[in-house]
């Protein structure tokens, strides 16, 4: 599941920031220590932001991973899935990688009052996780402004840096520079000089480009294009924008929407105006994005095309909270669709979904796969942080849950399809089109 990154975002938010691009009630969590098996004690990471250890393995657990999500506001019903997910993976895994007992607590990176990820949180958290020296690797974040405040702390930590393994993070200027990043990006997230973060999902100049294949392969001729101020919404949007031009699309407009708006009915006007046929919604859907769209299409019809990307994947609040309005839309998420994935992906799915009593959402594949990422790098290493974090970099998976990648020098995945879905009555969808842009639509990795 965004800034312009780091600085300004804090003064803006005072970090998707996304993501996945994901702005509930928190699950209930309580402090606990266990001594490990093999010498020294595991202390668990501060109940003020996270749960009790998961551990029913053989012995005690010798290290932590921690998952950093936002549980609270908008997002919780896929973030908590999320958090299901990994316990699951870990659990299949008998909470071991080669010698290394592993217990894993999930920690919460939003506050009730925001309703989403909080910078104060997310610095907290991370500071949390680089002095408690068990902590062996993080699962996160869901938000790529987060992720601009976590990473550079976990790759001063000691003994680090500590690796991180994103599931939904697609703002581009973590890992590359492109359009939309800022000066200084990705070097200012890695004073150390050495990469400690990767992503299984494709950067948003994949699924930008990939939103803008979908709006002329739909006939489309004119966009107007929003975004939510932050470093992933505008991220996403600039990439969208430039995708879109090279395809010929007209853009008829390119502004921010104020999450704090009580009406958006002036900028349905500018859209009305613009004579645009199709409009695109780069941001999240907690940042006010459903209010957006119910206030586009009272103006535009209530069939007036909508896409955007997997800020909005929260599919069931996207469709409650827009009070319905958001039917048809077309939402993007990284990744194949579920009856798509290959054979560990579809046993996953039926697996998992048995657990929770459904179809996962689509997110729930990439927490597991995440997990399954960060115990093959534990298991390689020599069980020190900055070899977990080293290994990460070297990530190849065969036939894995999200089928066949590995992870390129920058922490990027090679593997970028990008699935557009449909949303249906009551948050259901369909998988529309699943479009893997070419590289001369992609800006080119700097």
């Amino acid at each position: 599941m965004r800034k312009r990154p780091f600085l300004a975002l804090l003064i803006a938010v005072a970090a998707l920031a996304l993501v996945a691009s994901g702005c509930g009630s928190k699950e209930s969590s309580s402090n606990n220590t266990t001594s490990g098996s093999s010498g020294g004690n595991v202390t668990a990471l501060p109940a003020s932001s996270c749960q009790a250890i998961y551990y029913e393995g053989s012995g005690k657990p010798d290290y932590i991973i921690a998952s950093d999500l936002p549980l609270q506001g908008s997002s919780r019903t896929q973030t908590i899935e999320m958090t299901k997910a990994i316990k699951f993976a870990l659990k299949q895994h008998k909470f071991k990688a080669g010698k290394y007992n592993l217990g894993y607590q999930s920690c919460d990176d939003s506050t009730a009052q925001a309703g989403k990820w909080d910078s104060g949180k997310c610095s907290a958290n991370g500071h949390a996780y680089a002095n408690n020296k068990k902590v062996i690797g993080v699962i996160g974040t869901f938000n790529s402004g987060c992720a601009e405040i976590i990473i550079p702390i976990l790759n001063r930590a000691p003994d680090g840096p500590v690796g991180m393994v994103s599931p939904a993070n697609t703002y581009v200027g973590l890992t590359h520079g492109g359009p939309g990043t800022a000066a200084g990006e990705p070097d200012k997230y890695y004073p150390n000089g050495k990469r400690n973060y990767i992503r299984i999902v494709a950067a948003d100049d994949f699924q930008g480009a990939s939103n803008a294949m979908l709006a002329k392969q739909l006939g489309y001729k004119s966009v107007f294009i929003f975004n939510d101020k932050e470093a992933y919404g505008l991220g996403v949007a600039t990439d969208f924008r430039g995708s879109a031009k090279k395809l010929g699309l007209k853009i008829a407009g390119f502004t921010a929407w104020d999450p704090k708006a009580s009406s958006y009915e002036a900028l349905a006007n500018r859209v009305q105006q613009s004579g645009a046929d199709v409009v695109y919604l780069g941001g999240l859907e907690c940042e006010n994005g459903s209010k957006l769209i119910k206030d586009l299409r009272a103006k535009l019809g209530a069939d007036f095309p909508l896409i955007a990307p997997d800020g909005f994947s929260s599919f069931s609040d996207t469709w409650k909270n827009s009070g319905g309005a958001a039917l048809g839309m077309y939402i993007s998420v990284a990744g194949l669709p579920n009856d798509k994935l290959g054979p560990a992906g579809k046993k996953f799915v039926k697996d998992f979904g048995a657990e929770v009593g459904g179809s996962p959402n689509p997110y729930s594949a990439y927490g597991a796969q995440a997990m399954e990422v960060m115990l093959a790098a534990i298991e390689k290493s020599d069980g020190s942080r900055g070899s977990v974090a080293a290994n990460l970099i070297k990530t190849k998976v065969t036939d894995g849950i999200l089928g066949t990648f590995s992870i390129n020098e920058n922490g990027d995945t090679t593997s970028n399809p990008v699935t557009q879905y449909k949303l249906q009555k009551g948050g259901k969808t369909t998988a529309f089109k699943t479009i893997t842009p070419p590289a001369s639509l992609v800006p080119k990795v700097s």
